[in-house]
């Protein structure tokens, strides 16, 4: 796990924000132009723009320039980290309920 820590973090901070994970939700339906995200948000276009920077640091956003359009595309595969981590606490924590489970059950001598 140590190995991914690094990336796990920055994929969380910019997970951390509802803007962003918003932004997120919205382009697992597909791609979509700044302009159209930033209509969804309540907010001047460059404090949306710092958002878009954010999701794109931490990889989990790429953006493409033609012309005057910018147009954002969901990394699917950075999320890879966060499901990876998440299979790991989930079967550190399902061991965990089974030893709970058997020592409850089970008939003590």
């Amino acid at each position: 796990m140590a190995n991914y820590s690094a990336e796990l973090d920055d994929v969380f901070v910019a997970l951390a924000d509802p803007t962003r994970r918003g932004v997120v939700r919205r382009l697992g339906q597909g791609p979509a132009s700044v302009g159209d995200l930033a209509g969804a948000f309540p907010m001047t276009l460059p404090s949306f723009l710092k958002h878009v920077r954010t999701l794109e640091s931490a990889g989990l956003i790429r953006t493409t320039k033609a012309g005057r359009v910018r147009t954002c595309v969901l990394n699917r595969e950075r999320l890879a980290v966060v499901e990876d981590w998440l299979a790991e606490q989930r079967a550190v924590w399902q061991q965990r309920t089974d030893r709970l489970d058997r020592f409850v059950t089970e008939e003590q001598p």
